[in-house]
């Protein structure tokens, strides 16, 4: 199969919103000069016709939901999570000082303490 590097998240939602984003934008443009070839360079009648009314009313709403969604692609982040600074340990007993310091062992006498009642 495919031996070549993988993708991050991030960088497959890039591409994925950069692939949305040009056909989204090629089908507006198509949209917008289509529209403007028949009124531009085909010969209109004095009256509209009931077809060109009813095209006009059926590009509209999609061309201004296809800018909608273009606008809402370009101005959206992408959801990236900050990682925290680790920190950093200049030599090994620091390390094992900060995790002993959290751990309180039971002393051996309560814990023979449990034994003997159980029994």
């Amino acid at each position: 199969m495919f031996k070549g590097p993988r993708y991050t998240e991030t960088e497959l939602m890039v591409r994925l919103k950069f692939i949305v984003g040009l056909s989204l934008a090629f089908t507006l443009t198509g949209i917008v000069f289509v529209v403007l070839y028949s009124l531009i360079f085909v010969t209109q009648p004095m009256t509209q016709s009931p077809n060109d009314a009813k095209f006009f009313e059926l590009i509209t709403p999609i061309a201004t939901f296809l800018t909608g969604i273009l606008s809402g692609i370009m101005l959206g982040k992408t959801d990236e999570k900050k990682e925290e600074p680790k920190k950093e340990v200049t030599s090994e007993n620091e390390n094992v000082k900060e995790f002993t310091r959290d751990i309180s062992p039971e002393p051996v006498e309560e814990v023979l303490e449990d034994i003997d009642d159980i029994a």
